[in-house]
């Protein structure tokens, strides 16, 4: 379910940031890079979720490269974009917002970074990845206590900045319109007459 929120919600800002600047190319190109990076943002939040740390943990550091590591960039691209677009589309203060969300979540990668390698680097035993249960008194308790509290960290970033969104999108709503050629779904010299038949009935009216 996060996955197509995700996604729902990165199509629905490109959408809206293409709507509001349809003539200006380097906007119209960062927003297709956004929306690029972002899907494979939430591509890499599906191998998480499938491919758990304790059974295939190499795949898994994949997975949370794509997620946090690209889905920064993601916000880096967003924050630049909303640069662009002040004040003439919106106020300075989502600017700044979306500006200090993305230097927590810089500062949560960074942390949370150095901390498993110093974890995993073999100074407090192998196999640790497979470890669930940690007493406050082993060696890499702390490593491991500033590893966690940086992943949930990161985590609450990556909310924090789709929740700036929220006032946004209050200005804009999307639909889906359905346009027939034809009566049926055959490919036949029929379909087509009886469609042009519709549109010159259609037209003279």
């Amino acid at each position: 379910m996060p996955l197509f929120s995700g996604m729902a919600t990165m199509y629905v800002r490109y959408k809206q940031v293409y709507a509001l600047n349809p003539e200006k190319s380097k906007i119209i190109m960062l927003n297709k890079t956004g929306l690029t990076l972002g899907l494979m943002s939430c591509f890499g939040l599906c191998i998480i979720a499938n491919f758990q740390k304790c059974i295939l943990y190499y795949i898994h550091v994949v997975g949370a490269c794509l997620t946090f590591g690209v889905g920064a960039i993601y916000m880096l691209v967003q924050t630049i974009l909303s640069y662009l677009m002040q004040p003439e589309v919106h106020s300075k203060d989502i600017f700044w917002i979306r500006l200090t969300v993305l230097l927590w979540c810089c500062s949560s990668i960074v942390s949370m970074f150095v901390s498993s390698v110093v974890l995993y680097s073999g100074l407090y035993g192998t196999n640790l990845v497979q470890k669930l249960h940690w007493d406050p008194q082993e060696k890499g308790y702390t490593a491991h206590i500033i590893s966690t509290v940086s992943e949930w960290s990161l985590a609450f970033s990556f909310l924090s900045f789709f929740l700036t969104y929220i006032r946004d999108f209050q200005k804009i709503s999307l639909r889906a319109v359905v346009s027939l050629y034809g009566q049926t779904l055959y490919n036949t010299p029929q379909s087509f007459v009886t469609d042009e038949q519709t549109l010159l009935i259609a037209g003279s009216i």
